[in-house]
């Protein structure tokens, strides 16, 4: 404990010590500044691999469950709050013994991490159990989805931002109204004029529509201001807007091209290609490695030494085994989700 900057893995095996000792909260405080960044780590990687993990997959959103530098913004928002509640509950019984420091946070995730949701969602002015109230049930009718949308109503005003473009996430509901009703050609115009219709049933009680729904819409915050993306050439790609600065515009590429990378990984191992040949290939394509062409040094948007890296990680058999086992996962899910699933894979 002497070492002035002692190596993180070092201090990790003295977080884990002083937690068994009941010794933690003095620990924290006689070494804040190499002790709090473990900390935060080790908290992240429990929240994320015991609960992210898991909710990104109920929510079909098997990108986000492969690694937290692949999460969406707004999954990574999320992300990040749970691990602040869970580091502020550790935190908080940090005098007491914890034989087992991941253990002891994984048996109170869901407690924890729901509870400090209602608490940000009040904080907001909005319901924090959303419920359908028996007088807002009586005017939807016994319409199961109008019912449904409600709900995701009441839960969407106290998410702190809004979306680009609109005030409600259109298509993410018309695509639960399509499953919900059976009906694959519902279009955000549909889902638009329900969400009116659910809202003219809400304002039938405006002290409660005024203090539930429009206070905390009016406390969302803005999205960024976006601007289009130009290519190599100069020329501007149609459908694409980056709301980042320059280092996050960065990672919000690489995130896109990991999409890209599932995606084609998925369709060679449909068409019968063997899993690791298609991610050696699929990798060396869209990173441009092994190409022997300049242009395709760098994939666009890439950091400039990502392609060395990606090289590097190619000949490592080490390193591409756990990269091949990462990645096939949720391609398994996702052919799983599309009707393929394994079957598909191993006829």
């Amino acid at each position: 404990m002497a070492d002035e900057s002692p190596e993180p893995e070092k201090v990790e095996l003295e977080i884990h010590e002083a937690a068994r000792e009941g010794a933690l909260s003095a620990y924290l405080a006689e070494h804040p500044a190499t002790a709090s960044p473990v900390l935060y780590r080790i908290v992240a990687d429990v929240v994320y691999e015991r609960l992210t993990r898991r909710l990104e997959r109920g929510r079909g959103h098997h990108r986000c469950a492969v690694a937290p530098e692949l999460l969406l913004p707004e999954c990574h928002d999320g992300f990040q709050d749970d691990v602040e509640a869970v580091l502020a509950d550790l935190v908080k019984h940090a005098d007491r013994r914890i034989g087992n420091l991941g253990g002891w946070m994984a048996a109170r995730l869901n407690a924890v991490t729901v509870d400090a949701n209602r608490r940000r969602r009040g904080e907001r002015g909005a319901l924090q159990r959303p419920r359908l109230p028996a007088w807002l049930g009586t005017a939807l009718g016994p319409d199961p989805w109008l019912r449904a949308l409600a709900l995701d109503i009441l839960m969407w005003v106290g998410v702190p931002t809004a979306v680009a473009g609109g005030l409600w996430p259109l298509g993410t509901w018309a695509d639960r109204r399509a499953a919900a009703t059976g009906d694959p050609g519902v279009t955000e115009r549909q889902v638009a004029a329900d969400v009116e219709l659910v809202l003219s049933a809400m304002r039938t009680n405006p002290d409660w529509y005024e203090q539930y729904v429009e206070r905390p819409l009016g406390r969302k915050q803005a999205p960024p201001a976006c601007a289009p993306r130009a290519d190599r050439e100069g020329v501007y790609e149609p459908g694409y807007v980056s709301c980042a600065g320059p280092d996050e515009s960065v990672e919000a590429n690489l995130r896109a091209l990991a999409s890209e990378v599932i995606d084609a990984v998925e369709a060679r191992m449909l068409a019968g290609d063997d899993p690791r040949t298609a991610v050696v290939e699929v990798l060396g394509l869209v990173f441009g490695v092994g190409t022997g062409s300049e242009d395709l040094g760098c994939a666009p948007g890439c950091a400039p030494d990502t392609d060395e890296r990606v090289a590097r990680l190619l000949a490592d058999p080490e390193a591409l085994d756990r990269v091949v086992e990462v990645l096939i996962g949720p391609v398994l899910e996702a052919m799983a989700q599309d009707g393929g699933g394994r079957d598909a894979l191993e006829g």
